[in-house]
């Protein structure tokens, strides 16, 4: 699910040469009320473009659950990830955090997720599958790991957006201990 805040977000901050030629994941690719994937196919050039998500539809190449992806893609498979709109509906955010860094080279991800304030919504089913939300500073701890580029508040909607480099030798946190705003 998209708003406008979410493509200014991206318009804002990819640059093609963080595309171009590059193997490109999103995770929860799934068409809802727009996507951030016609932007970056027309006009970054990746190499390729997969969207996985836990049911199929429109953008969808892959159903796949998001804490399956380094089973599925394998560690240092892909140059970088999206999620937008995704993380306040798994299960275990831990998990899928951790699958989507490893997945990762370096360079980096694109996050975007709901905070408090925000109405949950209960996609992909029901209200049982909308579980969290996020402050800007679990944002800050759950990638402290990576270089942060950007860190900012939905000017349109409570939530978070996150723009993240994974270093070269990263060294992974542990985030067993790190409870978001909704445990």
């Amino acid at each position: 699910m998209c708003n406008a805040a979410v493509i200014e977000f991206f318009i804002e901050n990819v640059r093609p040469e963080e595309f171009r030629d590059k193997r490109v994941l999103e995770v929860g690719g799934k068409y809802v009320n727009g996507s951030v994937r016609p932007l970056i196919e027309r006009f970054m050039q990746p190499k390729e473009y997969i969207g996985a998500d836990i049911e199929p539809g429109r953008h969808v190449d892959v159903v796949l659950s998001a804490e399956k992806l380094v089973e599925y893609f394998g560690s240092e498979s892909l140059d970088l990830t999206i999620l937008t709109e995704t993380l306040e509906h798994v299960k275990d955010w831990r998990k899928v955090i951790t699958n989507m860094k490893d997945v990762l080279k370096p360079p980096g991800a694109y996050i975007t997720t709901r905070s408090r304030g925000f109405l949950y919504y209960g996609y992909p089913y029901d209200f049982s599958y909308d579980f969290w939300r996020y402050k800007a500073e679990d944002m800050r701890r759950i990638f402290a790991d990576f270089e942060i580029i950007n860190l900012s508040a939905d000017w349109e909607a409570p939530g978070v957006f996150v723009k993240a480099r994974k270093p070269k030798g990263y060294m992974p946190i542990d985030l067993s201990d790190i409870a978001c705003c909704d445990e």
